[in-house]
């Protein structure tokens, strides 16, 4: 029984240490491309919705972290709105600018 207990408990930190790695790879990519629009913290840039007369999505709200990935990854590579595509995310780099966009939950 201890010895399956220990598996589990393993099993969780090797997960944890896992995800941490696309979160990190993630945070500079999401600070070049989303930071300037959506802040450091997932927070919309007031002054910049009230100029563009748009509502810019708060990436820690449940109805952003409800998204699945795939519709995540689609928002930024489409856009969405009056949001343009993001050309400098692709590939696996999507994968991490998710993850870190999952890290800023509220």
């Amino acid at each position: 029984m201890r010895s399956i207990l220990t598996v589990f408990i393993m099993t969780g930190i090797s997960a944890t240490v896992g995800l941490a790695a696309p979160v990190k790879a993630g945070q500079p990519l999401y600070d070049q491309a989303c930071k300037s629009c959506h802040g450091a913290d997932g927070t919309p840039n007031a002054t910049l919705a009230k100029m563009m007369k748009v509502d810019i999505g708060d990436l820690k709200s449940p109805e952003v972290q409800s998204m699945s990935n795939d519709a995540l990854k689609k928002v930024i590579t489409d856009g969405k709105g009056k949001m343009k595509p993001v050309t400098s995310v692709t590939g696996s780099d999507l994968d991490d600018v998710v993850a870190y966009v999952r890290s800023l939950k509220k």
